[in-house]
């Protein structure tokens, strides 16, 4: 699903317009990303948290010619799904 289909599904289950809807999820997004950029955790319970991983740097390498390569260090975002939805994800024997 992505951020239109999402939007529209939004709509409809909430019985208001797509414009509305879009002003909706748009608030809820920038507010995690400038939350993110803050470097602070968002939880959402039952569902999950988003939060900013620092990695260290690191010599990799050049896959073109092989040469070595010093990666600096870097933050990446990294969301953490909810126990509820991933137990569900696991599939159970019958």
């Amino acid at each position: 699903m992505n951020k239109a289909e999402f939007i529209e599904k939004f709509a409809k289950e909430n019985h208001i317009s797509v414009k509305i809807s879009a002003a909706i999820v748009d608030t809820i997004l920038d507010a995690i990303k400038e939350a993110l950029i803050q470097k602070k955790r968002v939880e959402i319970r039952g569902f999950g948290s988003f939060s900013i991983k620092e990695y260290d740097s690191y010599t990799g390498r050049n896959p073109k010619t092989g040469e070595s390569i010093g990666v600096q260090n870097k933050l990446a975002p990294f969301f953490k799904m909810s126990k509820i939805y991933k137990n569900n994800l696991v599939k159970k024997d019958d």
